[in-house]
């Protein structure tokens, strides 16, 4: 089995790759400027003339849709000729708030359920690696602020790490999955604990600054974001507020064998990314 891992440079693309790389099975990472050597494929989801070398030798394919330049029919229409190509196992990374056959990985997501023999989409909580690599750490660094409209609303945040490990079981399991599994963390908190937990392993206060959905997609905007990207993201910290994501599943641990990473140490293991130094 040879996996080809779309956005393999992305939090957990890069991740299972370490993991195969580990356990010796052979993979391929896809993007736009690949790694050099063997491992990489150039792959471009708006250059449809890379897809096909993209495909060649390839039995399963991790799918992370592409934040802008393609939209669902174009990730339909990959996995359509990867399924002509013989590729018969899929893993589609989605979102927990984003059910089958709703926006974007959504269409994809339905798409995999009628027509693929082997599949698996994973719906993960919010990263626990926003902030120490996604959009929070630069205004933690700068500012000692998390800036969110999710007001008191609790999320189980989860670490990439354990998504690369579920990953790497539904994409190398001797069984398919065929299952939606909506990935959690151990424990739900709110923005107000996550600053607290940041500012004991800083040494400094890490504040949360609440403002309303508008005021934080206009600071999407501000920091790069299509429009239509930055409202949607404001969206959902309304609907954390409003309980959509106070909940835990257990399915990281059954799968994998091992509870997921708790924030608490996912905080001491990641100290070093908001230091002023």
């Amino acid at each position: 089995m040879s996996v080809l891992i779309t956005g393999g440079t992305g939090k957990t693309g890069r991740r299972l790759a370490e993991r195969l790389r580990a356990r010796g099975q052979s993979f391929r990472i896809a993007a736009r400027r690949p790694p050099a050597g063997p491992e990489g494929r150039g792959f471009d989801w708006s250059a449809r003339e890379t897809w096909e070398a993209a495909l060649d030798e390839i039995s399963a394919l991790y799918i992370v849709a592409p934040a802008s330049g393609a939209d669902a029919a174009d990730v339909i229409d990959f996995m359509r000729l990867a399924v002509a190509r013989g590729v018969r196992r899929f893993v589609l990374l989605s979102s927990s708030l984003l059910p089958i056959g709703g926006p974007g990985p959504g269409q994809v997501h339905q798409w995999l359920s009628e027509n693929a023999a082997e599949w698996a989409v994973l719906r993960p909580s919010w990263f626990m690696q926003n902030f120490s690599e996604g959009p929070h750490r630069a205004t933690i660094v700068a500012e000692d602020t998390i800036y969110s409209a999710a007001d008191d609303g609790k999320v189980a945040f989860i670490s990439a790490d354990d998504i690369a490990a579920v990953a790497y079981v539904a994409l190398t399991g001797a069984e398919p999955l065929n299952a939606d599994l909506v990935l959690t963390g151990g424990a739900t908190l709110d923005y107000d604990e996550v600053a607290a937990f940041i500012s004991v392993v800083t040494g400094r206060k890490i504040a949360h600054m609440r403002i309303d959905a508008e005021a934080l997609a206009a600071r999407h905007r501000a920091n790069g974001l299509p429009a239509s990207s930055a409202q949607i993201l404001a969206m959902m910290d309304g609907l954390i507020a409003n309980g959509a994501e106070n909940r835990i599943t257990r399915d990281v641990e059954t799968l994998t064998g091992t509870p997921p990473v708790a924030f608490e140490r996912f905080c001491r293991e990641n100290a070093g990314a908001w230091s002023r130094a």
